[in-house]
């Protein structure tokens, strides 16, 4: 999911050496509205290829889902330094789940179409929640509506993943592809309202100070 960014200046308190470049670099990425349409693309393009190969093998759909989910958390974590450093738990938390879900799809890529569908389910609704948090705490957020929709899109989307019955690994792979396809584009929706915003601002590449 698109966890919120705040309108902050790039992290203070860094020293002038390797450590304070790094993460002034990593903030300069963060705040990028390009960093937030390839982070879109993350989510779209393992959809699209679950849509168009539903009958694909157990193996390759939790690899599939493993990496959209280890590749997911690194955009998160890096999106952590966008903010003030009093409002990156969030974000790190939801960089973690992603990870440790990725890392579960992975470790046992045998499992149940079943098992797959509850690790993503979780995933969706728990970042869903705490990005939906975000954005109504964070009252400077700059289109606060897109990121609060795609918010209630990954709940919703969590929610019905995990209540749905599991018999049949064709219709769930298609559900699964389909829920990721719906919030890729609406992650990338939030990406050029991140730019719009940027460029009202008239500083490119930068939210307003």
């Amino acid at each position: 999911m698109t966890e919120s960014r705040t309108s902050a200046q790039p992290a203070s308190g860094a020293g002038p050496g390797g450590t304070g470049e790094t993460e002034q670099a990593l903030a300069e990425l963060g705040r990028s509205w390009t960093w937030l349409l390839a982070s879109a693309f993350a989510t779209l393009i393992p959809g699209i290829l679950l849509l168009v190969w539903p009958d694909v093998t157990l193996h390759v759909v939790a690899v599939l889902i493993g990496l959209y989910l280890l590749v997911g958390g690194v955009f998160r974590f890096v999106a952590v330094f966008a903010q003030e450093r009093g409002d990156r738990l969030t974000g790190l938390l939801l960089s973690v789940l992603f990870v440790l879900a990725g890392v579960l799809c992975l470790r046992n890529p045998l499992q149940t179409i079943a098992a797959l569908s509850v690790i993503v389910g979780v995933v969706w609704l728990v970042s869903g929640m705490l990005t939906a948090y975000a954005a109504i705490a964070t009252k400077s957020l700059p289109h606060r509506g897109f990121v609060f929709g795609a918010a209630l899109l990954g709940i919703v989307a969590g929610i019905v993943v995990l209540a749905l019955p599991s018999e049949s690994a064709v219709a769930l792979t298609r559900l699964l592809g389909l829920w990721m396809v719906l919030m890729g584009v609406v992650e990338g929706a939030v990406a050029f309202a991140w730019r719009s915003a940027l460029r009202r601002a008239g500083i490119p590449g930068h939210p307003t100070p």
